[in-house]
């Protein structure tokens, strides 16, 4: 599986940005997805996260704010932020699980960054 993010730039607080996340190779594998980010000096954070059922969950941080989707059909996932923050600004990165058998498979794409200006 491959992933390949895009969407991100430059914006300023309160504005908004969509994140996408295109998956090619085995995506009929593909379990869950998600949207993790990394600030300089942070360690990565899960923002928000789809279960191959349809099921999604967020961090606090950005309830309200953030919405994931999927659409499996052309395997993409977007994530539109709105009402950013300066504290938003890190490297997003996509996320995918494969699961085979016993077998855990967690896939990253390469990210994109953004930054909120104040």
């Amino acid at each position: 599986v491959q992933l390949v993010e895009s969407g991100g730039g430059l914006v300023q607080a309160g504005g908004s940005l969509r994140l996408s996340c295109a998956a090619s190779g085995s995506t009929f594998s593909i379990n869950a997805m998600g949207w993790y980010r990394q600030a300089p000096g942070k360690q990565r954070e899960l923002v928000a996260i789809t279960s191959g059922g349809g099921s999604t969950n967020y961090a606090d941080s950005v309830k309200g704010r953030f919405t994931i989707s999927r659409d499996n059909a052309k395997n993409t996932m977007h994530l539109q932020m709105n009402s950013l923050k300066p504290e938003d600004t890190a490297v997003y990165l996509c996320n995918a699980e494969v699961v085979v058998g016993r077998t855990r498979y967690v896939y990253w794409g390469q990210g994109t960054q953004v930054t909120v200006s104040s």
